[in-house]
């Protein structure tokens, strides 16, 4: 039987010639950094102050153990014994990223793809083994230089090297160039035959589910007889091993459906494939599936050309996320970290994560937990914001990849979308790039041939789309959002987020509102700093291009901007972000069918940075996150501004009718109701109801506004219109009483208390609260639950809670 020896520990780093401790799976930084070597990056401008570390090369180094007696020689008895295996293998989960192996001084070979996984026979030998790296900026410049300039959205040479493209810096992430062993290493010592690849094609039709393992296998010598079987689900087959290939099948009768999160239940099976001789069993294969069908209708309709998810036959308005590396070093990723991040999502109503492609295939654990969960994932092939060569070297080694990966994350039932790269398509058109390129390839080839074709040939159970955004061909441009998918950043880059609500793309695969990270996330990574808009390390975590300014500029519609009061400017920044964002969902989800998914930008990340985050960097919630449970719960209340007039909608993607009594209430500011009705907005199973607001409810002027409240289930749902921005609203003074339990900080309104917020950091770092942003009338009542707050009182609350203020 294959026998597995880690090789996790011994491991050395050379430094200006000193042998420092090693972590693997690691990357230099943070051998460096547990060594005292550099400073920690994430703090301060310590970025700045480790630059080099990317530029130079470096070497890991390690023993490799010598052989047992009997290795290397054919036919000995006992293959649960490492004496009998035949052959052993150096296997290498992840490099990063171009190196040359050698063992005891004699090159293995080299590699230049983060993205794969490497082996090498070393039956019968031992000896210093040594893993040599070339700074990634070397080897990207010797492509360059050898196939010419390409251009990009960044000033680094990503594209000319199969490394995470974010590695070189990105517009909310720091410039760490890493190198290193990060993923796992060991040996395999195996006998007469192992399993190379197991391709499962998982399928399900009137009940019965299908699973076709396709079987690959290397062998030490020819001749032997092997055979597979397989189990699914208390269903055996078998199959003969042809040469190094063979086809195993098994029907599973009554077959349990596996469903996105909020849809249904996510049954999951075992699968076990054996290799065997004929004698004993020599490899084995081990995964968990699920069973359903998923397609994307493209269809042309009356409004143009659609981009609906259609999971066991039921249309879904997809309500997504995307995500980013949660660690600029990944190797430091755990499992718990990945659960963690991903249940708050799932918490939060989403039910598809988008991996975006200027990172990683994300790790098994990753796909693990969003099988269990119901998240939907839309994988990128990792090509984002460049044009890319496609010539070789590169050429070759992004079919590898994709051929590995493909297979690789074929078992994840959660897995339903493949899509060809992040933004190139769109930038050829719009970027002036094809003018610059002036006919040389920049990777077209990839994303409407070689990809398409392996995913259609390994693959065909899931769709694939050429990029995002795209709008089905060339004969649409390809961020028409009145075709396939959409990437809406003129809001926020030039123009305000009341501007959503101008247009109803078919699928918004990208949109987004900055705003700084928690408190307690800015205090720990600027240690010592007086902290403002503009202070330097404020500055520093700020990656966008003019990025605080168009904070200023996006607040500048709403709010007046609060000179000189950080606390302030803080609070309506983040508050802004998850207005902007309600703008947007709010308005889309309202135009189901013909919108069909908004996925946000984004919910996680890498390091302590303002950006368009719902999690920040250290993973505390901004407002914008508890303001997604409500945009994504399964019935959201809306009201809004259509060419009609101001509607009220009705959103409801439950699987049950709803029959929404609605309470409308045209009221004063100073909290004396002028007028109100109580209406039955009728909504479908996945549908949406929308009535035009009569007439006499509507607000006029500074001093009114509009609620709208309605049961669904044991909540309250509501929705607030005011007909002028907030710094035009004659508020009141707000005014509010404050009372805490050990786990609560309730508040009960003397005034209208417009968008209050706890942040709850701001009472212990480790404090966390339960809501997000409310809107309370005068006499109203909330109870926030908070944890992690040791020494509650009332007055310490106070401090923490913000709500937005009569303009100065």
């Amino acid at each position: 039987m294959l026998d597995v020896t880690p090789l996790t520990e011994g491991w050395t780093l050379r430094h200006d010639g000193a042998a420092l401790p090693a972590a693997v799976p690691g990357c230099v930084h943070t051998d460096l950094l547990a060594a005292g070597v550099i400073p920690d990056p994430f703090l301060g401008r310590n970025e700045t102050e480790v630059a080099w570390v990317g530029r130079r090369d470096w070497t890991y180094g390690t023993e490799l153990p010598a052989p047992s007696r009997h290795e290397g020689h054919e036919g000995h008895e006992g293959h649960g014994e490492r004496e009998g295996h035949e052959r052993t293998d150096l296997v290498f989960d992840g490099l990063d990223t171009a190196a040359e192996i050698l063992l005891d001084g004699r090159p293995l070979g080299s590699v230049r793809n983060m993205h794969r996984s490497y082996r090498f026979d070393v039956t019968g030998r031992s000896g210093p083994l040594s893993v040599r790296f070339t700074s990634a900026y070397t080897a990207a410049e010797a492509v360059r230089e050898r196939l010419g300039e390409r251009p990009n959205a960044y000033p680094e040479p990503f594209q000319y090297l199969r490394k995470m493209a974010c590695s070189f810096g990105w517009d909310w992430g720091p410039t760490l160039v890493t190198a290193g062993i990060w993923r796992p290493v060991r040996l395999e010592h195996w006998s007469t035959a192992r399993i190379a690849r197991v391709r499962p094609l998982v399928t399900v039709e009137d009940g019965v589910g299908r699973v076709e393992l396709a079987v690959d296998v290397e062998r030490t010598r020819a001749g032997a007889e092997l055979a597979v079987e397989a189990r699914v689900g208390g269903v055996r087959a078998g199959a003969r091993i042809d040469g190094t290939s063979g086809t195993v099948v098994l029907r599973i009768p009554d077959a349990e459906l596996w469903w996105p999160h909020g849809y249904g239940e996510q049954p999951l099976y075992e699968v076990e494939l054996t290799l065997t001789d004929g004698r004993a069993p020599l490899d084995t294969w081990r995964r968990r599936i699920g069973f359903r069908t998923v397609e994307l209708d493209r269809s042309a309709d009356v409004h143009g050309t659609g981009f609906t998810l259609v999971v066991n036959g039921v249309r879904l308005f997809a309500r997504g996320v995307n995500w980013i590396p949660d660690d600029v070093f990944p190797s430091r990723v755990t499992p718990g970290r990945y659960r963690d991040r991903l249940t708050r999502a799932a918490e939060a109503g989403v039910d598809l994560v988008r991996i975006w492609g200027g990172g990683i295939y994300e790790s098994e654990d990753f796909y693990d937990v969003c099988d269990k969960l119901g998240l939907m994932v839309w994988q990128d092939f990792p090509f984002a914001c460049a044009a890319y060569p496609e010539e070789q070297p590169l050429r070759g080694e992004v079919e590898a990849e994709a051929r590995e990966n493909v297979v690789r994350l074929m078992p994840h039932a959660s897995l339903v979308l493949w899509n060809g790269n992040n933004e190139n398509l769109w930038g050829f058109r719009d970027w002036h790039w094809e003018s610059r390129l002036g006919g040389d390839s920049w990777g077209e080839g990839y994303y409407l041939g070689l990809l398409p074709r392996i995913v259609a040939e390994l693959d065909p159970s899931r769709p694939y789309t050429a990029g995002s955004p795209w709008s089905g061909s060339w004969d649409h441009h390809p961020n028409d959002p009145a075709h396939g998918t959409h990437h809406s950043w003129e809001v926020w880059n030039r123009r305000d987020y009341a501007d959503y609500r101008l247009t109803v793309p078919r699928f918004v695969a990208e949109f987004g509102w900055q705003a700084p990270p928690a408190y307690a996330t800015l205090r720990r990574a600027l240690p010592g700093e007086a902290l403002a808009p503009d202070s330097p390390g404020v500055l520093h975590h700020q990656k966008a291009e003019d990025g605080n300014g168009k904070l200023a500029r996006g607040l500048e519609p709403h709010f007046a901007l609060p000179e000189g009061d950080f606390d302030r400017w803080h609070y309506l920044t983040q508050l802004n972000q998850a207005r902007a964002v309600a703008a947007g969902i709010e308005h889309w989800r309202s135009h189901w069918p013909v919108c069909a998914g908004t996925v946000v930008w984004q919910l996680n990340d890498c390091w302590p940075v303002t950006s368009w985050a719902a999690l920040d960097g250290d993973g505390r919630a901004k407002p914008l996150y508890h303001e997604l449970k409500r945009l994504y719960a399964d019935r959201l209340l809306t009201l809004g501004e259509r060419p009609e007039g101001l509607v009220l909608a009705a959103v409801n993607q439950s699987a049950a009718a709803w029959d929404a009594t609605v309470t409308l209430r045209r009221m004063s500011v100073a909290g004396d109701v002028l007028a109100a009705r109580e209406l039955t907005v009728p909504a479908a199973a996945r549908a949406v109801g929308v009535l035009r607001v009569p007439g006499e409810l509507e607000p006029a002027g500074p001093k009114e506004f509009l609620v709208a409240d309605a049961a669904a289930g044991t909540e309250t749902l509501r929705a607030v219109h005011f007909p002028v921005p907030d710094r035009e609203v004659a508020y009141p003074r707000p005014h509010f009483d404050v009372s805490v339990t050990p786990d609560a900080v309730t508040v009960t309104a003397r005034t209208l208390v417009r968008d209050l917020l706890l942040q709850a950091d701001r009472l212990a770092p480790d404090a966390t609260a339960d809501t997000g942003r409310v809107t309370l009338l005068p006499g109203e009542q909330v109870t926030i639950g908070v944890r992690g707050w040791k020494t509650p009182d009332a007055e310490t609350a106070r401090t923490a809670l913000y709500c937005v203020e009569p303009a100065r």
